[in-house]
Order: C-alpha cells, then sequence, then structure tokens
C-alpha cells in the first residue's frame, strides 16, 4: 500500500507544483501590465481630456500619444452646464478641461482647478496678449486660452432677403419653423437680453422675467433647439436662420456658399474656450505636457484649420491663408465687437437662469 501511494503521490506533489508556478508566472505578468497601463514602474501613463464635440483635429491626439508615451482618453460634452454638472457630481477623474470663460471663473471661485506652472507651459509664449490676464482668469493661473469668437446669426442668403442685422428677426413670423436656437441657456438668455437692450450679464430678476416671456414668445417659431447637429442642418438648408458659434459658422459657410454670418447691432458675446487642469488630477505633469503641445503653433495650426475657430496664437494665426485671416466672420474688425461682452459668472442668480431656462422649455 505504501508503495502505491508514493507512486500516486509524486506525480500529483509534482502537478500540483507546476500549476502553483503557473499561478505565479501569470500573476506576476498581470501585475507588469498592470503597471504599464497606470504608470506604474516608469510605465505609460493614462491622461483623461473633457472637450467640446468636434473641437479637436483628432489626429492630434495621435500625435501626441506617439511622441510622449502617453494613452489619451478623450471624452466630450455639448455645453458649459453639462460639463460642469458631471465634474462637480464627482462622477469622473478627468485631468484637463476645455470650459469656457464664465464656468472658468465659477470653477476657480468653487476650488474646482489647479493652478498651472506655466514654466512647463514654454508655448504660452505664443498666446496673444490681448488674450491673457482677462476678468476670468486675471493672473494667467489657472487656464491657457484655445480658442475664441463670437455668437451671431448665420442665415441662408437663398431662403432670407432682407438686411440682417438684429436680434429681432429671430421673432419675425415670417420665418417660423425656420429657425434654429441654441440648446444652451446662457446663450440664449444671453442673446435675448442684448436684443432688449440689456447686459447679457444680467442679475436684474424684470429683466430676466422679460427674457423668459421674449423666448416663450419666440417658441411657436423655432424649429428646433440644437447643439452641435446645427451645422449639418444649416448646411443642408434645413432652416434660413440659426444662432451659431462663429467658428461654427466658419465651417458652414465652407460648406455651403450660401450661408452668411453677421454679429448683431444690439451686440452679442465675445467668447474664450481655454485648457484647464482639474482639481486633483493626478497626472499634472502630463496635462501640462498636453496642454503645452495643444500650443506649439503646428499643432494650433491643425486646430483652427480642421475645427474653424479663431486662435489666439499668434505664431499660428501668421500661417494661416489671406482668405480666413480676411473673413470677418473668424476675425471681426474692432467696431464689430464694441457692443459685445464676455459672459461673466453669474452664480449669485444661477437659480433664477435655471428655473428660466427651465419654465421656457417647459412651456
Amino acid at each position: 500500500m505504501e508503495k502505491i501511494n508514493k507512486l500516486v503521490n509524486k506525480p500529483l506533489f509534482m502537478l500540483l507544483a507546476r500549476s502553483f508556478a503557473l499561478v505565479l508566472a501569470l500573476t506576476l505578468i498581470m501585475g507588469l501590465l498592470a503597471g504599464c497601463d497606470t504608470g506604474g514602474g516608469g510605465g505609460k501613463k493614462t491622461l483623461k481630456v473633457y472637450n467640446w464635440g468636434d473641437y479637436i483635429d483628432e489626429s492630434v491626439i495621435d500625435s501626441f500619444e506617439k511622441e510622449y508615451g502617453i494613452k489619451v482618453i478623450y471624452d466630450t460634452f455639448a455645453t458649459n452646464e453639462d460639463m460642469y454638472v458631471k465634474i462637480k457630481s464627482g462622477g469622473s477623474d478627468y485631468d484637463v478641461a476645455f470650459p469656457s470663460d464664465y464656468m472658468i471663473e465659477r470653477m476657480i471661485e468653487e476650488n474646482m482647478l489647479e493652478k498651472i506652472n506655466l514654466n512647463n507651459v514654454p508655448n504660452f509664449k505664443y498666446i496673444d496678449d490681448k488674450f491673457k490676464n482677462l476678468a476670468y482668469d486675471p493672473k494667467n493661473e489657472y487656464s491657457v486660452p484655445y480658442m475664441w469668437g463670437t455668437v451671431g446669426i448665420i442665415y441662408n442668403k437663398t431662403m432670407v432677403d432682407e438686411p440682417v442685422d438684429s436680434w429681432n428677426i429671430l421673432w419675425d413670423e415670417k420665418y417660423a419653423k425656420q429657425i434654429f436656437m441654441l440648446d444652451s441657456s446662457r446663450d440664449s438668455i444671453g442673446i435675448t437680453l442684448k436684443k432688449l437692450g440689456y447686459s447679457l450679464n444680467s442679475r436684474n430678476e424684470k429683466e430676466l422675467e422679460e427674457v423668459k416671456n421674449e423666448l416663450i414668445k419666440q417658441k411657436p417659431l423655432v424649429l428646433s433647439y440644437m447643439g452641435d447637429d446645427i451645422k449639418d442642418a444649416m448646411i443642408a438648408g434645413q432652416a434660413a436662420l440659426a444662432v451659431v458659434w462663429s467658428g461654427d459658422a466658419v465651417f458652414m459657410k465652407w460648406e455651403n456658399p450660401y450661408l452668411e454670418y453677421v454679429i448683431p447691432k444690439e451686440g452679442s458675446n465675445l467668447w474664450f474656450d481655454a485648457m484647464v487642469i482639474l482639481k486633483g488630477s493626478k497626472n499634472k505633469e502630463e496635462a501640462e505636457l498636453f496642454i503645452n503641445y495643444m500650443c506649439e503653433p503646428e499643432i494650433a495650426l491643425k486646430n483652427t484649420l480642421y475645427i474653424g475657430y479663431s486662435t489666439p496664437n499668434t505664431e499660428a494665426k501668421k500661417m494661416l491663408d489671406e482668405e480666413i485671416l480676411n473673413d470677418e466672420t473668424a476675425y471681426p474688425p474692432e467696431e464689430k465687437l464694441k457692443n459685445c461682452e464676455v459672459f461673466e459668472s453669474v452664480q449669485d442668480v444661477i437659480k433664477t437662469y435655471d428655473r428660466i431656462w427651465t419654465e421656457i422649455k417647459a412651456n
């Protein structure tokens, strides 16, 4: 019996030993792979970026990954408010985001951003001085400009045969169900404030109630409230008039020569989008590296040509064709901007803004 036990147990012991060695080897390999994914032991880092939809030449992400060996996880949002809610709720761990001026101001106030070490962003020198030290970030501590522009009206010249120079045309019953509005509370409320002769940063509840009534009155004329999909719809001739951001208007005009863009005489929004690093980022140096890369003149040029928005990068601008530089949609003269305002944070009355927008959409 003892002999039989020895004959049985020896191969069993060898089998168990080999299995244990195999499990140990697999565990070590998985540990090494995990280290590569998370950056452990000098392996590959991951950077999470949160940007507006269709707001970068995606080949730029590929070239950044190849040059620096950093994997970019790239997500998009539709409005500043959507971006803010997702980050504020704590349901994300993004490193870099691209909010607009007033939202940057709010995020600074709420301690949601890291200060940027500009020593790690030497390409900041290419940002035009007129886009530095702005009110939303007066010491350039938290943001680096990415794009800028205006909000205005794009119209189809085959459908509109009168001068377009005022926001009032968006309330003309002649164009019922031929109007697209931006599905953005701040922009739609802002242009209506300007239409009524008020500041687009109004905190006056009476003025805001007037805005609500105006937008409710306009609503039967509106074909749809839209976001990025306005571009394809206007290019296809689905409406006569639309409220759009200037960079989208540049792209639409490239695709459809019957489209034209104006900044209404009452004034509008002069806006700035910038790159920021979110509070608690575990990849701050990599985030600064990414921001610096985006400010390289050739990269900034690639992005502005792809999306149509106006660049604050002086060297990239020098490389643009004269046709683009002379297009007032992208680079309007100062006199066209004299009645324009930059959005400020209205956090002190944000509940009023939210209530008004909810009532407009529900009406």
